[in-house]
């Protein structure tokens, strides 16, 4: 038995979501023709209540295309030190729009309006990057599966409004938040401008996110995806994944959270453990003692079949997820327990 706790990407379709996939009316989605690319496109558009969405192959793919839809080249974004556009994207941010990021020292990946408030440059002070987007994540990833408080959210909305600046949510894991907090998708859909969902993360999909907005934004989405090499043909089997995903695989994320929860209670017991992150979704992050080896720590857990990912600096990372069984929960939890 092998425990994959790397990512929530490493999941595999199940029967259901490949029957879907198998029976899906497909078109050329280049020409908007594939029918299962634009329900799926059209049901998150109306769950978030918002106006358009357009499917692209990857996350960091509708992230960009996000960035580029709010920026001009030589301009800034706002976001976190933590943030996936800025440490997880290849340094797209600059070579795909030619913008800088300015970073805040938040708290696991989150910041308050205040700061976003003094992260803004004076646009009438020409020495500086013209501040023209804040970005947010939510949940997030290097912060431990955190999820955001809705109201510091709307604070800084206030702000975006303020200013005139775009509102751009890194929605990767929201389906997580949602579940986590009790939210409602259009809560979200009223506030950011736009918004990138993954459907290959937490939903259990193969591949895909949907970028989703509002029309004054979203009419030039297409030809952005199109420059980035998102241009997707008969791609509606993938998108009847998403759909499948969508109907069959959100509302089961409490278990996931229940299960990073216990595993984060075990850890914590351990005496080679320093500190465990507080967990709230699917994601643990702990810290190994000064005088435990981590790629003896790491070695240890492979020979038992077990695979999680360190991130450096003594921090260690595990992600439960729908391929995650509860008979490898079991094991994970008895092994623990006897380090």
């Amino acid at each position: 038995m092998i425990i994959d706790l790397r990512s929530d990407t490493v999941t595999k379709p199940t029967q259901g979501m490949l029957d879907a996939m198998l029976m899906a009316k497909v078109g050329d989605d280049v020409y908007k023709e594939d029918p299962t690319v634009n329900a799926l496109e059209k049901q998150l558009a109306e769950m978030f209540g918002m106006d358009e969405a357009l499917f692209f192959p990857s996350g960091s793919m509708a992230n960009q295309a996000a960035l580029k839809l709010h920026t001009n080249p030589g301009e800034q974004v706002i976001c976190d030190k933590y943030a996936h556009i800025y440490n997880y994207e290849g340094g797209g941010a600059s070579f795909n729009s030619g913008i800088s990021c300015k970073l805040i020292d938040g708290d696991r990946g989150m910041f308050t309006a205040e700061q976003a408030e003094a992260s803004i440059n004076p646009p009438d002070f020409y020495h500086s990057p013209l501040t023209s987007l804040i970005a947010v994540e939510n949940t997030t990833n290097k912060g431990g599966g955190a999820c955001w408080d809705f109201d510091e959210l709307l604070r800084i909305r206030q702000v975006a409004d303020k200013h005139n600046l775009g509102y751009h949510l890194d929605g990767a894991r929201l389906w997580n938040a949602l579940i986590a907090r009790e939210e409602n998708p259009k809560q979200y859909g009223k506030l950011f401008d736009t918004i990138s969902v993954c459907l290959s993360k937490g939903l259990g999909c193969p591949m895909g996110s949907v970028l989703i907005g509002n029309s004054e934004l979203m009419k030039s989405a297409i030809r952005v995806r199109k420059i980035l090499g998102g241009g997707m043909r008969q791609v509606g089997f993938a998108a009847a994944a998403g759909l499948y995903a969508l109907n069959n695989n959100f509302e089961r994320l409490t278990e996931d959270h229940k299960k990073a929860k216990e595993i984060g209670e075990v850890l914590a017991a351990l005496s080679s453990i320093k500190k465990v992150e507080p967990i709230e979704t699917n994601i643990i992050i702990f810290e190994l003692n000064d005088d435990v080896d981590e790629i003896q720590f790491l070695h240890r857990l492979k020979e038992q079949n077990i695979h999680i990912i360190g991130m450096g600096s003594g921090k260690l990372r595990m992600v439960t997820h729908l391929d995650y069984t509860d008979q490898k929960h079991e094991k994970l939890l008895s092994i623990l327990s006897a380090f």
